[in-house]
């Protein structure tokens, strides 16, 4: 089989959880890591208009799918022939309730903890009430997970699932949207802590983390997103624009 080539830059969330599903399922991948410079720029938005991340090509079909989301599931029905992260037809239920919790995650999670750390960490002006609006929502949503996994451990079903990874790389960053330690990022939700740190205790997770490190360090990038030494995201933006080195200068 050939490796899929899946395009992130490295401190966005949602390309990891791609990966991550990859690994678990032992499915070849190569990652091409660009910086967020070129994201409005040949080759990869040929391949999203949308200019987000991720997409991939998969040399093994033709397909070629942008939206985080989408990818997970062509990987899971593709790839996942031995149900390992997903149910069979014969639990129908299950396997909806899969794609159920997959779309909370991505209509609910990302759009909210992306906000939330936008608002608190890069918005120019700090206005209290959208602050509030997002950190509290990001916080209802954990409370939701909460309580959904209060005694049990995964959340459809006996196994771990893709529903469950992807919600690794948005929690995992928590502390970066919403301000708080990062010891305490789950204080107020056992059952999310015990969850997260099921999966963030395996390899695939492991073995990520140190990926995603060495991309950001080939980039010079901040936890951020932006290179280090540049102060604000307008200034970023306005170096984009202008065709600028925006790499950290020693």
């Amino acid at each position: 089989m050939k490796p899929i080539r899946v395009w992130l830059t490295p401190t966005i969330p949602n390309p990891w959880k791609v990966v991550l599903v990859l690994d678990e399922l032992h499915v070849p991948y190569e990652i091409l890591a660009f910086r967020f410079d070129d994201i409005k720029r040949p080759p990869f938005i040929t391949l999203n208009p949308n200019a987000s991340v991720p997409a991939i090509e998969d040399p093994n079909t033709g397909v070629v799918l942008w939206e985080s989301g989408a990818i997970v599931t062509y990987i899971i029905e593709q790839y996942d022939k031995d149900f390992n992260l997903t149910y069979p037809e014969e639990r129908l239920q299950d396997k909806h309730a899969l794609n159920q919790w997959l779309h909370f995650q991505m209509s609910l999670q990302g759009p909210f903890f992306h906000q939330a750390g936008w608002f608190n960490y890069l918005h120019p002006e700090k206005i209290t009430s959208v602050q509030d609006r997002f950190n509290n929502e990001c916080k209802r949503q954990l409370g939701v997970l909460n309580g959904v996994l209060e005694g049990k451990d995964w959340l459809v079903g006996e196994k771990m699932t893709y529903a469950d990874l992807a919600f690794v790389p948005w929690n995992d960053i928590l502390h970066q949207c919403v301000p708080m330690t990062l010891e305490d990022r789950f204080k107020d939700f056992p059952n999310v802590k015990a969850w997260h740190e099921r999966m963030t205790a395996r390899d695939s997770w492991k073995k990520l983390g140190e990926v995603r490190k060495k991309a950001m360090e080939e980039q010079d990038l901040d936890w951020t997103g932006m290179p280090r030494g540049i102060s604000s995201y307008s200034d970023y933006l306005d170096k984009i624009a202008n065709g600028e080195d925006t790499r950290a200068k020693e």
